[in-house]
């Protein structure tokens, strides 16, 4: 089974429990979510990662096309922007803003508790791809240039990704230009979960 098939089944982007603590953030920052289009957007954003071999590679980094084809068929343009731009790296790729689901996206992982989070991912193969991509951040990285992706536990290594996300998401909430993330044609060049 493709590790984007298990994220989705039981991982990073579990389809019960990603979408709930997803709904919490948007509620954290832009207010109760009304909205029911808001909702399936929650629940679509991330299912494009079915069948994918990878998280943040080439063929992971595709994921928000699913639902941003499908909520634009049901929605039109602009909700298909507001799935296909939760994604950083391709915001980036298109030269345009990220979309305000990115920045609920992006504090979700600050919100999970390690006990609940780390088992899933540790169990799908996520936490081995993380954690590498974690080691392999350049130094000019913003992960790296604030202190984070330091050598060390798993449990570590998510206290960093909390701390570099809370800080991302107060930098950005209200849609400041994203010149944190890199971008390049294999992956986000973060060195952190997209």
């Amino acid at each position: 089974m493709a590790i984007g098939t298990r994220s989705i089944l039981f991982g990073a982007h579990q389809f019960l429990l990603h979408p709930l603590f997803l709904a919490w953030a948007w509620w954290k920052l832009y207010g109760v979510p009304w909205d029911p289009r808001l909702w399936l957007a929650f629940v679509l954003h991330d299912l494009g990662y079915l069948g994918k071999p990878n998280m943040d590679g080439p063929e992971g980094e595709t994921h928000p096309e699913f639902a941003a084809r499908l909520m634009g068929r049901l929605f039109g343009d602009d909700w298909a922007d507001f799935c296909r731009y939760h994604s950083r790296h391709n915001a980036k790729r298109d030269g345009v803003p990220y979309s305000r689901l990115c920045v609920a996206d992006k504090l979700v992982i600050a919100l999970e508790p390690w006990w609940l989070y780390l088992p899933r991912v540790w169990a799908t193969g996520e936490l081995a791809e993380y954690l590498r991509e974690a080691r392999e951040a350049q130094p000019e990285s913003m992960f790296k240039q604030m202190g984070f992706g330091r050598a060390g536990t798993a449990r570590q290594w998510f206290r960093d990704l909390q701390g570099y996300m809370r800080a991302w998401v107060a930098e950005h909430r209200e849609g400041k230009p994203d010149t944190w993330t890199g971008c390049s044609a294999t992956g986000s060049g973060t060195g952190v979960r997209p």
